[in-house]
């Protein structure tokens, strides 16, 4: 099981029996209903430069009847910001961004590393990404749809930023064409907050504690269109 800071417990929202899984591909997440105990599980995590929601031991599946349990442990939790964060998730676009630690780092023991190469080495290049504990990031996974894109987001590590093209299951689609780093992205967001462009409100940068965030389409097509040109 892919293993994450601020955790990532895919839950599909027509659903409460399966567990999303990770692929690596194009662009594009899927369901593929519950994890069986046979089904291998990537020793993985979702990290953000300062997230601090955590993942359960690896191998273990997250029994969605305690998810209210879990989430209300997380700090700054409270019954009116979860509805407040339901509230948010009825109009969220299709895209998303969801990050995940590339570099070791033992957790209670357990190595939390989980890169785009280690999903891509998988087995259908598809594994389950478990263990969201922020109530936020919770209620974004199970706003989550099959088949609805995102980026996988290379987080605490030497140079944070956009590694490729995912699909919820998750499953992999692609590695981008070049490497999107934060600080690249940093520089548009100030830049756009000025001119009213794309990425003014993004947020990887208005709520960076969140490991996995929603995009609107104009967000990710202007990252995505970041690919074809230099650096700026």
């Amino acid at each position: 099981m892919r293993r994450g800071n601020g955790g990532i417990g895919f839950w599909g929202g027509h659903t409460r029996s399966g567990v999303l899984h990770l692929s690596v591909d194009s662009r594009i997440l899927r369901y593929s209903g519950p994890c069986r105990k046979t089904m291998p599980r990537p020793k993985k995590r979702m990290a953000g430069a300062a997230e601090p929601d955590k993942k359960g031991p690896a191998g273990k599946r997250p029994k969605i009847k305690n998810l209210g349990e879990t989430s209300t442990k997380v700090e700054n939790s409270s019954p009116q910001k979860t509805s407040t964060s339901k509230n948010c998730t009825k109009n969220l676009s299709s895209y998303w961004l969801m990050k995940s630690e590339p570099e070791s780092r033992l957790e209670k023991g357990v190595d939390v590393k989980f890169s785009i190469e280690d999903l891509k080495a998988q087995p259908k290049q598809t594994a389950c990404w478990d263990g969201v504990r922020n109530y936020q990031a919770r209620n974004f996974l199970r706003a989550m749809k099959l088949e609805e894109e995102a980026f996988f987001y290379h987080s605490n590590c030497k140079e944070p930023g956009i590694a490729g093209l995912i699909k919820v299951d998750v499953q992999f689609v692609r590695m981008m064409k070049r490497f999107i780093s934060l600080a690249e992205l940093k520089t548009h967001h100030q830049a756009h907050k000025a001119t009213g462009g794309p990425l003014k409100n993004m947020a990887l940068f208005t709520r960076q504690r969140l490991s996995i965030q929603p995009l609107t389409q104009e967000e990710f097509d202007f990252i995505l269109s970041l690919e074809e040109k230099e650096p700026s």
